[in-house]
């Protein structure tokens, strides 16, 4: 690309008329003296009114070629041609009156059937609506097929990823509620309606074409709303007004002179605001950034992904805006990296908000299971358990079926803490824990209600067999003594089991268990007591 630019650059000279005169006057060459060569072959242009170039030969180019002249990126502008002893223009135009839908939108192309011979000028009366540069070259209709059929693939598959991962994002947002999936996709939806209305695309849209042929407001409107939301998502994704509030309080100003420029662009359509509006883009883009290369040496995780998604749009956007000022050329390259950058960044940011997403899934996942299980014990905390325990109670009394519960503790604990201490206390916790949860079935509920007190929730299960269970655990503690830290504890369990009552409470039954528990203490401890209301009675096991 960069050899045929430099071959078209050497066989043809752009030059800039500032004046609108008479078309017969210019074609009579009255004007020839007062062209101004352009130094390249972009025509660049910064005011609405239309202005007069000539594109010079200085080799031939026979009509045995079939050259067509190619007006490449025109955007929304508007262009007549006069050719070489022709008195009638030919008008071309992406949306709006002058429209050739047999070529794709990269460019204007104007068949040249007499071709042009070494020293002959093409004549070009150009009303710019947009200040981006449009590059003339002459190309034969062979290349000028294969370069649309290769634009079209390239366009389609930018904008269809863009607008597929806009449908995802919304589509996430629905479901989870996320807001930042609903930034993004209106992001990529007005990104993609910019895209749209300088690309030429929206001459398919009803309604649109008409909009954008008539008025270039309407594609700058959208590249505004773009970059607010934009910054709005990459904010929200950094989390900015938490971790680097002094950005974010520079990023909301340049919001602010985004909004503002809103609010011109529907009074004036001057190129000026335009090109304002690219310069406060950069600056908001090199807030981003440098918020994204703190993060990142913060770790912050998301930061990695905002560097890699829109490290290649900051450097695209600054080669635009050289480009737009005419430090450099319009090279044919960066009429598929622009859009090709905004696809990629949206899809690596897809891709990074939904990591972010499953990370505080899995922080909330890991702060649930600390909120439910007693980390020494490996039991269901106090909460928790009481929670599952009126979930099955009433469970119970729905379904008719029997429920019944064993509350113990450790006898003597507090000895073993003042004897041995609390390290040794911990560790006899948890091994009695052990010990006791492996003699359930895997239905059975198991927490630790408070210090060395343990609940255990049996669901279908009548005090009888309850009792058996509670025997089980009971002894699976004192069959053999406990092993820490080389020496060997003695420890046992005092044990009330109760089985629920037509219409009890969870905390009834509680209360029940516990003055089971209680009994067996008074008993002697290291026994079993079952307590039956029904019979106002204790059951000693």
């Amino acid at each position: 690309m960069l050899v045929a630019g430099a071959l078209q650059a050497q066989s043809l000279e752009l030059s800039r008329l500032d004046d609108d005169p008479l078309p017969v006057q210019v074609l009579a060459g009255d004007y020839d003296d007062r062209f101004v060569p352009a130094g390249d072959l972009a025509v660049r242009e910064r005011s609405r009114s239309p202005r007069w170039w000539r594109l010079t030969a200085r080799s031939g180019y026979p009509a045995a070629g079939q050259p067509q002249l190619v007006l490449r990126t025109p955007h929304l502008n508007r262009v007549e041609v006069w050719q070489p002893q022709s008195p009638l223009p030919v008008p071309r135009a992406l949306v709006g009156a002058g429209i050739d839908r047999t070529t794709s939108t990269r460019a204007l192309v104007v068949p040249l059937p007499g071709g042009l011979a070494a020293g002959q000028s093409v004549y070009l009366r150009v009303q710019a609506l947009t200040p981006l540069p449009m590059t003339a070259a002459i190309e034969p209709l062979a290349v000028v097929h294969r370069k649309d059929m290769a634009h079209v693939a390239w366009r389609t598959a930018v904008l269809t990823t863009m607008a597929v991962v806009a449908v995802l994002a919304l589509g996430f947002w629905a479901g989870l509620g996320e807001r930042s999936y609903l930034l993004l996709c209106l992001t990529l939806i007005a990104q993609l309606l910019y895209l749209v209305c300088y690309g030429g695309e929206a001459r398919a849209i009803p309604g649109l074409a008409e909009l954008v042929g008539n008025d270039p407001r309407a594609g700058r409107m959208f590249g505004l709303i773009a970059v607010l939301a934009s910054n709005g998502f990459l904010a929200h994704y950094l989390s900015l007004r938490q971790t680097q509030p002094k950005l974010m309080r520079v990023l909301t100003a340049c919001n602010l002179l985004v909004a503002a420029l809103m609010l011109v662009t529907l009074t004036t359509v001057a190129p000026l605001v335009a090109v304002a509006a690219n310069v406060v883009l950069m600056v908001g883009l090199s807030i981003v950034m440098t918020a994204g290369v703190i993060g990142a040496w913060r770790r912050q995780r998301e930061a990695l992904f905002l560097l890699l998604s829109w490290t290649p749009m900051f450097a695209l956007t600054a080669l635009r805006m050289a480009g737009l000022v005419g430090w450099w050329g319009n090279p044919e390259w960066m009429d598929y990296a622009f859009p090709v950058g905004f696809a990629l960044g949206g899809l690596v940011l897809m891709i990074g908000l939904s990591d972010k997403l499953q990370q505080l899934r899995r922080d909330r996942d890991q702060a649930s299971r600390q909120a439910t299980y007693d980390a020494l014990t490996g039991a269901m905390t106090r909460p928790a358990i009481e929670a599952r325990l009126k979930a099955a109670v009433e469970s119970a009394h729905k379904s008719r079926r029997p429920l019944s519960v064993v509350f113990f503790d450790v006898d003597h604990f507090k000895r073993i803490n003042d004897e041995h201490g609390h390290l040794v206390g911990d560790q006899t916790l948890r091994i009695i824990a052990l010990r006791t949860r492996n003699r359930l079935r895997t239905y059975d509920l198991f927490g630790r209600y408070g210090g060395d007190e343990i609940l255990v929730v049996l669901p279908d299960t009548q005090l009888r067999e309850a009792l058996g269970v509670a025997e089980n655990l009971r002894s699976s503690v004192n069959c053999r003594p406990l092993s820490i830290d080389g020496r060997l504890l003695a420890a046992s369990l005092s044990v009330g089991v109760a089985e629920l009552m037509h219409e009890e409470t969870a905390e009834h039954l509680l209360e029940r268990a516990d003055a089971a528990l209680y009994a067996s203490k008074s008993g002697g401890r290291d026994r079993v007591t079952g307590h039956q209301a029904s019979r106002a009675k204790e059951l000693v096991h």
